[in-house]
């Protein structure tokens, strides 16, 4: 049922997700691959540790399985992910990522799948950076482009998961993954929210043809990472500087719950890239 039209007495559900997460341990900002990261800019370790902690717990008070990552001292990215792969049917392909800080992430997540009763492990051909370029929905999988991820990559996840993969290209660098411009609402019912400025004209008008009931995000939450938020279904966890979302989101049923990451937010993540889910 489009959103317009849902009868919000009938209350939306949560359903239990997986997912998987890495402290960040090690988390600091000596380098610069995107437009939020400024190795000038200090970092609080604890601050940074403690606003991660409680977005952990917090998936675990909504009934969630948090498995856990053991981070590495020389990858201070590990907390991001979100970007080592993306699980469909408990199918798992890797990531091969666009720049050489983060490339040896991509065996230590494949290496974590093996170790994990996971059969079905892919090491992929072509630069994909996981759920950062890769969002699911019932009908597709949405793909970003443009930055970060090859468009070849499309064809090997489509091949690969047998899903229909839907290419978008990323335009703004600002919005350099897909999950920074996107958010996955209810993936049973096709329901996304995205800020359309980060697409290119064609990406924009295929957005709008196959969700022609999504909340449209505006400029000041997209640039609060808004986008880059978690949904079971019902609860959304959501940076908390995106408060324009809120009202929108309650609107059609969902329950906004504000997340403080703002010391991750130097590397360029919030809820979204700390989290992978781990879809059976």
């Amino acid at each position: 049922m489009p959103p317009a039209t849902r009868d919000l007495r009938t209350p939306r559900a949560a359903r239990p997700r997986r997912y998987l997460m890495c402290p960040p341990a090690h988390f600091k900002v000596t380098y610069s691959i995107n437009p939020w990261m400024d190795p000038d800019k200090p970092v609080d370790l604890p601050l940074a540790l403690a606003q991660w902690e409680v977005l952990r717990d917090r998936y675990r008070a909504l009934g969630h399985t948090v498995e856990l990552l053991d981070p590495r001292p020389d990858l201070p990215d590990m907390v991001f992910a979100a970007n080592g792969a993306t699980v469909i049917d408990g199918r798992v392909l890797g990531a091969r990522f666009a720049h050489p800080e983060r490339a040896a992430e991509a065996e230590v997540h494949r290496d974590w799948f093996r170790a994990h009763d996971f059969t079905t492990v892919r090491e992929p051909d072509h630069i994909n950076e996981g759920e950062g370029d890769f969002a699911v929905t019932d009908s597709y999988v949405l793909a970003g482009r443009g930055f970060r991820s090859s468009p070849l990559s499309h064809d090997e996840a489509q091949e690969f998961f047998g899903r229909p993969v839907i290419g978008l290209d990323l335009v703004d660098p600002r919005y350099y993954h897909l999950d920074t411009a996107l958010c996955v609402l209810d993936d049973r019912a096709d329901e996304i929210m995205y800020y359309p400025p980060a697409f290119s004209p064609g990406s924009r008008a295929v957005l709008a043809r196959l969700f022609p009931g999504a909340l449209i995000a505006k400029e000041a939450d997209a640039a609060a990472l808004g986008l880059n938020a978690v949904s079971d279904g019902r609860n959304v966890l959501i940076p908390q500087g995106a408060v324009g979302l809120f009202d929108p989101l309650r609107a059609r049923g969902y329950e906004p719950i504000a997340m403080d990451l703002g010391e991750l937010l130097k590397g360029g993540g919030s809820v979204k890239c700390c989290t992978q889910e781990l879809r059976p």
